[in-house]
């Protein structure tokens, strides 16, 4: 069956835009966005400048792609990993969350090396659209923590501000937990030390969480 001329077009974009999501990502390795130019990415996939606005407005609108890129998946996997038995009490089966959450965290961010680099990196020296989606991404992630928490018997009595409060701890938590695993790279040492310092903060969070009772006026 011969290939439509359609077709093939629209898989040859889809392979030239893939191409140049990956060049960014190689070429931002040393410096943030904001010192990558479009030509530099162009010629790295071999396309003409011009190439480049069939696929994205700007170098910013590229930041943007693969922010939303790498944020996706290690949330479907962080929500995966966070559903319990919502009649659970006591420390054991959160405990058993942070083991499996961190676990988790390691190996997606060794799968992810690239994108967890560039996320590291922009969220304090990206273009400032790139720096506000990452901003809101975190913030998607505490949202979705605070309303798997809010579903636990141990947290009915707490108010939502309570709630995001703690699923911010959580969050700030893993987000420098990844961060010390790339500093780590290469020493297998040092990144189990990373992992299990963060399972430590984390059940410590969670202890002090058990304990907590929201103040009528919160």
């Amino acid at each position: 069956m011969t290939e439509t001329p359609l077709g093939s077009r629209t898989e040859r974009k889809e392979r030239t835009r893939r191409a140049i999501l990956d060049a960014a990502l190689e070429l931002s390795d040393e410096t943030s966005l904001v010192a990558l130019s479009l030509r530099q990415v162009a010629k790295e996939v071999g396309i003409v400048p011009t190439g480049f606005y069939r696929h994205f407005d700007s170098i910013e609108s590229l930041g943007l792609a693969l922010v939303d890129e790498s944020f996706a998946s290690l949330r479907a996997m962080l929500r995966d990993v966070r559903q319990i038995d919502p009649t659970s009490t006591g420390l054991t089966p959160f405990a058993a969350i942070v083991d499996r959450s961190v676990s988790i965290l390691v190996s997606h961010v060794h799968q992810q090396r690239q994108h967890f680099l560039f996320i590291a990196r922009e969220r304090a020296a990206g273009p400032p659209a790139v720096r506000e989606a990452i901003r809101h991404e975190i913030e998607l992630c505490e949202r979705e923590l605070a309303t798997d928490l809010a579903r636990l018997p141990v947290t009915e009595p707490w108010s939502s501000e309570d709630l995001r409060t703690l699923s911010n701890l959580i969050v700030v938590s893993m987000v420098a937990t990844a961060e010390a695993i790339l500093l780590a790279a290469g020493r297998p040492e040092a990144e189990r030390l990373v992992a299990e310092q963060a399972r430590t903060q984390l059940r410590m969070v969670l202890i002090g969480a058990l304990r907590w009772r929201s103040s009528p006026s919160s």
